[in-house]
C-alpha cells in the first residue's frame, strides 16, 4: 500500500506529535480556589500508603536504556521519558500545585520504566508506550503479549529483554484486544514473512480483525481529533502541562501496523499448549473492547484479566468518542474469571500498569473492580428510574467508602462522572426527556442569542470576571464558551475562558479531564491544531474488509453535491476473489457483492491496494486505464470522485 494512503478513520492513537512540535505553552499558576478544591478532594486517600510504589519497583532488571529514549532506523524519535523527569527527580514526592496529588501519584508510579520479572518465565517491559509488552519464556521460545503501539518501541522492549535474558526466537504473539496499543508494534517483534512461513503464530479473541480495524471506521475522523485532546497530544511536558494519561504515560510516535491473528480463540474455556504452557482462555467481548480475553497459565498460576482489570477506573465512554461499553458484561467477566481462577491465582498481571501478588490480593483486586462497573450500573439506573437526568446523576453519584478509597479504582482514565453519564446513555441515549432539550438551536446562534439576552459581550465578562474570582470555574467557562462562539475574536473571552479551562485542568483528577481542559485552554489562547505534514506511517489499512472500506465511501460522499448524480460500477478484486457492485442512488453510495452481471458505466479489475488508491485519489482514472484496470466511462468516475471528502482532524473545537 503507498505510504500516503492513511485512513484518518484508523488514526485513533496515531495522531501523536514528536517533541518538536509541542506547542509551548502560556500557563498560569493554580489559584488559591484551586489549591483548596484539590485540598478538599484528597483528605480522604492514605498517601502513606507506599504498597503500590514497591509493587511497582518490584522485580526490576533494568531500566530503558538511553534515559528511556527511544529512536527508530529512520532517526525518528518515538519516545522520550527524558522530558518527563519533572516526575521522578528529587523532590517530586512533593506535589505542585497545578496537578492533583492523586493523579500526580499515579504518575509518578506510571514513570517506573524498564524490564521486570513478573514471576517464573513471564517477564515485562513497562514505560516504553502507554501499553506493558508482556513477555513469556517457553520452553524453546518466547510467547509476546500485546507489542506495544509502535514498531520502534516494540522492537526496543525485545532487546532490551534479550540484553538481559536467553536469546530464543520470537514463536508466538497474542494480542489481547483489539486496541491498537496492543496489537500496533507487532512489525517490531516478527514480520509478515515469518508469520506465512509458520515460524510465528499470532492468536487473538474471536471477532478481533473486524473489532481492530472496524470500532473507529465510521466516525474515525472524528475521533481522531478529540484524541489529541484527550492524550494532550500538543501539551509540553511539564506540571503545568502534560503529566500522563492515568493509563500510562501516552502513546508513542512511531510505525504502526497490523497482522492477522493465525488462531482465534472462539470458546471459552478453550485451551492452548504453547511451547510447554498450558493456557487455559476466558473470553470478555464487549467489555474494555469488542473483543477482549483473559487468560491463566497453570504452571505459573499467573492469571491476566487484559485491560479489564488495571489500576484506574476506566471508561465506560471513552472521551475521544466510541460506542459506549456494558458495565454489566464487564462486571460479568470479571466475575467469571476469579470464580474460575482466583483460588488458583499467585499472580495478577495486566496490559497497563503493574502486577499483583498473592491470592488474597488477587481476589480483592478482581472483586472491587467488578463491583465497581455493577455499583455505577446498578446505581445510575435507580437514580434514573426516579426521574433524574444524566447530568443531575453524575452530580449525585458516589461511590461507597471501600471502592473510592482504593487507589486502583481511582478516575485516572475514566471518571464516575462521564461513566455514570455512560450508562445513562446505553440505556436511555442522548435526550433527557425535556421538550425544551429536544430541537434546541445549533451552537452559534444559541451563543447569540445568550450573548444578547445577558446584555453584551460586556456585561458577560464582567459577570465573569467576578465568578472568576469566587472559583467558579465551571460556569465561566460554560458561559464564556457562549460568547466566544458568539464573537469568536473576542480575545478577553478567549483569554478568561482559557483561565477558567487551564483551573479545572489543574482541579482535574482524570488524566484525560485534564488533558482536555488544558488543550482547550491552549487553543483558545494560541489558535486551533494545524495537521503536521509529516505523520508517521499506519498500514492498518490495508487489513479493512471491502465491505467496511466501501461503507466508509459513503460516509464520505457529499450527499448535497451528489443529488441528481449517478454511477454503476463493477469492481472484480482478484486477489480477494471478490465481485462487487458500487452504484450511486438517490445520493447513498451502495456496495453490494456479486451482481456482476448488472449492466454497469465502467468495471474496474484491481487488486485491493489498487481499489483503494483509485479512491484515495492517489491513483487517477486515466491512470487505471492506461495500466487496463479500468474500462468504460472513466468520464463518470472523474465525475464521482471529487464528491469524495477527504476527512483531516484538524477542525475546530473550542471555537466555531
Amino acid at each position: 500500500m503507498p505510504k500516503k494512503l492513511l485512513l484518518f478513520c484508523l488514526l485513533v492513537g496515531s495522531a501523536f506529535l514528536p517533541a518538536q512540535l509541542l506547542a509551548q505553552g502560556q500557563s498560569k499558576p493554580a489559584t488559591e480556589a484551586t489549591r483548596q478544591v484539590l485540598s478538599e478532594n484528597v483528605a480522604a486517600l492514605d498517601f502513606a500508603d507506599q504498597r503500590d510504589f514497591e509493587d511497582a519497583r518490584r522485580g526490576l532488571i533494568a531500566p530503558l536504556p538511553d534515559q528511556g529514549r527511544i529512536v527508530g532506523p529512520d532517526g525518528k524519535e518515538t519516545w522520550n521519558l527524558d522530558q518527563y523527569r519533572f516526575l521522578t527527580q528529587k523532590g517530586s514526592e512533593t506535589c505542585p500545585a497545578t496537578v492533583n496529588p492523586s493523579l500526580w501519584r499515579q504518575a509518578r508510579l506510571v514513570m517506573v520504566d524498564g524490564l521486570f520479572k513478573v514471576c517464573e518465565r513471564i517477564y515485562q517491559v513497562r514505560n516504553a508506550d502507554i501499553s506493558n509488552m508482556t513477555i513469556i519464556e517457553g520452553d524453546t521460545g518466547l510467547i509476546i503479549v500485546d507489542p506495544l503501539v509502535s514498531a520502534e518501541n516494540a522492537a526496543a522492549a525485545l532487546k532490551l529483554y534479550y540484553a538481559h535474558r536467553p536469546h530464543k526466537p520470537v514463536k508466538y504473539v497474542m494480542y489481547s484486544h483489539s486496541h491498537v496499543d496492543h496489537y500496533g508494534g507487532v512489525e517490531g517483534v516478527t514480520s509478515v514473512e515469518e508469520v506465512q512461513a509458520g515460524k510465528v503464530a499470532i492468536l487473538a479473541p474471536k471477532g478481533f480483525m473486524e473489532a481492530a480495524v472496524a470500532e473507529n471506521v465510521m466516525a474515525g475522523t472524528a475521533m481522531s481529533r478529540r484524541a489529541m485532546f484527550m492524550y494532550g497530544t500538543t501539551l509540553p511536558p511539564s506540571p503545568q502541562g502534560h503529566v500522563g494519561a492515568g493509563l500510562g504515560l501516552k502513546n508513542s510516535y512511531g510505525s504502526k501496523g497490523l497482522i492477522p491473528p493465525t488462531d482465534l480463540i472462539q470458546n471459552d474455556g478453550e485451551s492452548r499448549n504453547l511451547d510447554g504452557l498450558s493456557f487455559v482462555f476466558l473470553l470478555a467481548p464487549n467489555t474494555e473492547a469488542p473483543a477482549e480475553m483473559h487468560w491463566y497459565i497453570a504452571e505459573l498460576k499467573a492469571l491476566t484479566a487484559a485491560e479489564n482489570c488495571v489500576h484506574t477506573m476506566h471508561n465506560l465512554y471513552t472521551l475521544r468518542g466510541a460506542k459506549t461499553r456494558d458495565p454489566l458484561k464487564w462486571a460479568n467477566a470479571l466475575e467469571a474469571t476469579l470464580a474460575r481462577f482466583g483460588d488458583k491465582t499467585e499472580v495478577l498481571y495486566g496490559m497497563h500498569h503493574w502486577p499483583v501478588w498473592g491470592k488474597e490480593r488477587v481476589r480483592e483486586l478482581l472483586t472491587r473492580t467488578s463491583d465497581l462497573y455493577r455499583y455505577i450500573h446498578d446505581q445510575t439506573l435507580h437514580l434514573a428510574n426516579q426521574g433524574l437526568t444524566a447530568n443531575e446523576i453524575a452530580e449525585q453519584l458516589h461511590l461507597p467508602p471501600a471502592l473510592a478509597k482504593t487507589f486502583a479504582l481511582r478516575g485516572y482514565y475514566g471518571s464516575l462522572n462521564h461513566n455514570s453519564k455512560a450508562v445513562y446513555n446505553l440505556y436511555l441515549g442522548w435526550f433527557d426527556g425535556n421538550p425544551a432539550h429536544l430541537y434546541p438551536l445549533p451552537p452559534v446562534a444559541q451563543a447569540k442569542k445568550y450573548v444578547e439576552y445577558m446584555g453584551g459581550s460586556q456585561a458577560i465578562l464582567e459577570r465573569a470576571r467576578a465568578d472568576f474570582a469566587r472559583g467558579e470555574y465551571r460556569w465561566v467557562a460554560e458561559v464564556l464558551n457562549q460568547l466566544v462562539f458568539a464573537e469568536p475574536k473576542n480575545t478577553a473571552a478567549r483569554e478568561l475562558e482559557a483561565d477558567a479551562l487551564e483551573q479545572l485542568g489543574y482541579q482535574s483528577e482524570s488524566g484525560p479531564w485534564r488533558n482536555f481542559y488544558l488543550t482547550g485552554a491552549q487553543e483558545l489562547r494560541q489558535g486551533s491544531f494545524t495537521l503536521p505534514k509529516n505523520r508517521p506511517q499506519n498500514n492498518q489499512a490495508q487489513h479493512l474488509p471491502l465491505d467496511l472500506y466501501f461503507a466508509s465511501l459513503g460516509i464520505r460522499l457529499d450527499g448535497k453535491a451528489a443529488w441528481g448524480k449517478t454511477l454503476t460500477m463493477r469492481i472484480l478484486v482478484p486477489d480477494e476473489k471478490q465481485e462487487w457492485l458500487l452504484y450511486l442512488r438517490n445520493a447513498v453510495l451502495h456496495a453490494e457483492q456479486g451482481h456482476t452481471e448488472t449492466k454497469a458505466d465502467l468495471t474496474l479489475t484491481a487488486s485491493k491496494r489498487e481499489v483503494m488508491a483509485l479512491f484515495e485519489k492517489l491513483l487517477t482514472p486515466a491512470q487505471a486505464v492506461a495500466k487496463g484496470l479500468l474500462q468504460g466511462e472513466s468520464v463518470k468516475l472523474q465525475e464521482f470522485l471529487p464528491l469524495l471528502d477527504n476527512f483531516t482532524p484538524d477542525f475546530a473545537i473550542v471555537e466555531p
